[in-house]
């Protein structure tokens, strides 16, 4: 336990130490931020508003906002907390704005794309709280995508949820700061969206289980494990 504060404390006073230098102005310290959080924040907007260019534009503006507003960051969160708060905001924002105006002009349906999308190695371990998640740590990539697309479709507040938890493997703890809501909800939200993806994952691994290795049990049960590849997935029938 000793061991453990100590180190929490040393990344808090590390963390204390660029914050001052973010502050001071430091470029070396911008650059240290943007190195460490271009990738993650990119990959976690690009989630929610599921267009590779506003992923960028959206990005760009996260860290205007961090910029801007570091002057009035106290440490009342870790840093990392903050700037996704600002990133989900941000990415909220543009979703709205994108189905109030590209909406009429193209297809509200997100763009199933046959290549790789952001995040496709944080796939590979999505959704791996091995308590109860939906898939354990799958591997086809054709299983992947889908998962991908279904995520999509999944209704907020839970998406976002999901995404935090299971894509970017955040603490419970973490995801009530940068949520603003209490733990039972944190834990409420992630039930409830892990089911609805179950639910819609449910009819393609009974058309295409066999095909691809994930042979379903003959009952239906409320739960079924469906075991593929020595792997065991869960779905909701």
């Amino acid at each position: 336990m000793g061991d453990l504060a100590s180190a929490i404390g040393t990344r808090s006073q590390e963390e204390a130490a660029i914050v001052a230098e973010l502050k001071a102005g430091s470029e070396a310290a911008y650059a240290w931020l943007i190195g460490e959080f271009q990738q993650p924040v990119y990959g976690l907007v690009y989630r929610i508003v599921n267009d590779p260019a506003d992923a960028a534009d959206t990005t760009q503006d996260v860290f205007l906002k961090v910029f801007r507003g570091m002057k009035h960051f106290h440490g009342g969160s870790s840093l990392k907390t903050w700037i996704y708060r600002i990133a989900l905001h941000e990415a909220a924002n543009r979703r709205r704005w994108w189905f109030r105006h590209k909406a009429k002009e193209t297809s509200i349906e997100p763009v199933e794309s046959d290549g790789p999308s952001p995040g496709d190695n944080a796939m590979q371990v999505a959704l791996t709280d091995h308590a109860d998640s939906p898939f354990d740590s799958v591997a086809h990539h054709e299983v992947q995508h889908r998962v991908e697309i279904e995520l999509r479709k999944v209704p907020e507040p839970y998406r976002t949820t999901l995404i935090l938890r299971d894509l970017e493997e955040m603490s419970y703890e973490e995801i009530a700061e940068v949520l603003e809501i209490s733990l039972g909800t944190v834990k409420s939200r992630l039930t409830r969206g892990r089911d609805a993806l179950r639910q819609r994952l449910a009819p393609y691994v009974r058309e295409v289980g066999r095909e691809l290795g994930l042979t379903a049990p003959e009952q239906r049960n409320l739960r079924s494990p469906v075991a593929g590849g020595g792997r065991r997935v869960e779905v909701m029938p």
